[in-house]
């Protein structure tokens, strides 16, 4: 089956599970094994993935996934603080346009704040955009207030997404910046949807995948992508996680379900900072 999409405020539909590569690309004797596994995600249908300048050579591996069949993906990368001035942005992104060999990144992402002025990156995204060079850009780990300093700014309407770290064990982004993202139709992409795998093994959740005969990562998974406007981005580089992660997206949970996981991870009663790794 299809998977399930949301929309940008723009207007454009994109899916709500896409393929992470936090990490791929720093060993050569993993490339092939990585270049596989993104190959058969978009095989499967999987037509989002999620790539940085910071990722060692993740930019390389995702290139090679994509080689003769880039029309139809979404791409997003990010550009790091460092080197977020205004001319700075425009060169990383060509950087990254030549390592992905591509004519274009469909999401271009500021990765978190740094010593940059907002202004300045905001205009680099905008010039990119006005040549072709990146389709939509957007930000990652700002916090409610950065994205309202954001959008004060001329143009920084046009952002269209704000990545953020959102898995069951770091709910802080639903007290305040989920309502806020929502209210405006701007998509959360959630990664480390799994905290890294770590709730893969987490009695609690296990104790509901018994239920969907799941397993507890697919359950985490499925929770992250349970309301409209939230997009997960695991990585998975074996053949068998990443169908699971993608059947994950097919799991619908109850009432039920939802109750027990909040028992075991609490909802936020009071605003938290922002959370990142």
């Amino acid at each position: 089956m299809p998977i399930r999409t949301t929309s940008l405020p723009g207007g454009e539909a994109v899916p709500v599970l896409g393929l992470g590569t936090w990490m791929m690309g720093e060993r050569k004797d993993h490339f092939a094994d990585e270049v596989t596994a993104l190959r058969l995600g978009l095989d499967l249908g999987v037509t989002l993935i999620d790539t940085a300048e910071m990722y060692a050579d993740a930019e390389l591996v995702v290139g090679e996934a994509v080689r003769r069949r880039r029309d139809g993906l979404f791409i997003v990368s990010k550009v790091l603080p460092s080197n977020a001035s205004r001319d700075g942005t425009v060169a990383a992104c060509e950087r990254s346009l030549k390592r992905l060999g591509t004519d274009r990144i469909d999401l271009y992402l500021l990765h978190w704040r740094g010593g940059s002025r907002l202004d300045e990156t905001v205009e680099a995204f905008e010039a990119l955009k006005a040549a072709g060079k990146i389709r939509h850009w957007g930000v990652s780990n700002f916090d409610t207030g950065d994205m309202e300093e954001l959008t004060a700014l001329p143009a920084g309407g046009n952002c269209q997404s704000n990545q953020v770290l959102y898995n069951l064990s770091r709910r802080g982004v639903e007290f305040d910046l989920l309502p806020w993202s929502r209210e405006r139709s701007m998509p959360v992409m959630a990664y480390s949807p799994i905290e890294q795998g770590a709730l893969a093994n987490n009695r609690a959740i296990e104790a509901v995948a018994v239920r969907h005969g799941a397993s507890a990562a697919q359950i985490a998974l499925a929770w992250v992508m349970r309301n409209d406007g939230v997009i997960a981005i695991p990585k998975a580089v074996r053949p068998e996680h990443v169908r699971q992660n993608i059947a994950a997206a097919d799991i619908s949970l109850t009432q039920d379900d939802l109750a027990a996981l909040d028992r075991a991870f609490a909802p936020p009663s009071r605003k938290r900072p922002l959370e990142m790794i």
